[in-house]
């Protein structure tokens, strides 16, 4: 079987733990990881890498990333998303489309947050959300973060719960890595006067995979599993064609010229039709990060 990358839908109800174990015995390897993680409630886009293609998860998790999601004003839950127990319900006085769109704009572009306290952040080693179920008071310290797009699709809906009335809006986010979706969910409300928590989330896309192009669970089967290194390679990363003295020097640890690549963080070089190496441009030079032997990919 190929190494490589598999593009999965996860669904609703799944840990991302829970999508590599299954996986791991489809694939028939234990050398199984993910770029990033999603909640059980979410559902969406997980890049999984399978054997060397674990390689590429380092250059994947950082990516940017987009997400469509329901943001449900009017309460708050203890993890800031549908699967908490409500902690407090807020009016929705202030909550008109026009203020909706003036405090979305103050949570775009390169912001400070303050992620949410059910996080798997680590405090005093121990994870944020097992210090939150455990009974404790947990205070993160906000990190910056850059929030590209932040758009309400269509109109917002007013719903009636148990005599509570809340305002549900969906949107699409595009955000950097760490940015999490929950925080500005319950950021908004409180800039609203009210409350928010997120009540649907979907990953579809990482960078530049496609949840359009991603596989369900269901009849998931070896031969179907894996997107081939040098797909991945193409859709992901700008590419620098190699020649085989290119190759040569790269397996010998020696730097090759940059060439006609550009300014990217990462370039995937290639030769034929298999990824050779992840470089990094120095200069007008490109050094390796990762170099794969000819039988991993």
């Amino acid at each position: 079987m190929p190494s490589g990358l598999a593009l999965i839908d996860k669904p609703a109800g799944w840990t991302s733990h829970d999508v590599v174990a299954k996986l791991r015995g489809v694939a028939g390897t234990k050398r199984v990881g993910h770029a990033g993680t999603l909640d059980p409630m979410a559902t969406g886009l997980l890049v999984i890498g399978i054997d060397a293609g674990t390689k590429l998860l380092t250059f994947i998790v950082g990516q940017d990333k987009t997400y469509e999601a329901t943001i449900r004003l009017g309460a708050a839950t203890i993890t800031d998303d549908a699967e908490g127990d409500v902690t407090e319900y807020g009016s929705l006085a202030n909550c008109s489309d026009a203020r909706i769109l003036e405090e979305i704009a103050k949570l775009t572009g390169n912001i400070e947050q303050v992620p949410s306290s059910v996080s798997a952040i680590k405090v005093d080693g121990k994870r944020a959300y097992a210090l939150v179920r455990g009974g404790d008071e947990v205070k993160l310290k906000s990190r910056p973060v850059s929030v590209s797009e932040f758009a309400v699709l269509g109109e917002a809906r007013k719903v009636s719960i148990d005599g509570h009335d809340y305002l549900d809006l969906d949107v699409r986010i595009t955000c950097s890595s760490g940015t999490y979706i929950r925080a500005l969910a319950r950021d908004l409300g409180q800039a609203l006067g009210s409350f928010g928590h997120l009540t649907a989330l979907r990953r579809t896309r990482i960078g530049g995979y496609s949840v359009g192009d991603a596989q369900t669970l269901d009849g998931l089967t070896r031969e179907s599993l894996v997107v081939t290194s040098m797909r991945a390679a193409v859709e992901g990363f700008e590419t620098r064609d190699l020649t085989e003295q290119d190759e040569i020097d790269l397996r010998h640890g020696k730097r090759i010229a940059r060439g006609a690549a550009s300014n990217t963080e990462v370039v995937a070089g290639v030769h034929g039709d298999r990824v050779v190496a992840m470089l990094e441009p120095k200069g007008e030079q490109l050094k390796s990060l990762v170099v794969f032997a000819k039988e991993e990919l």
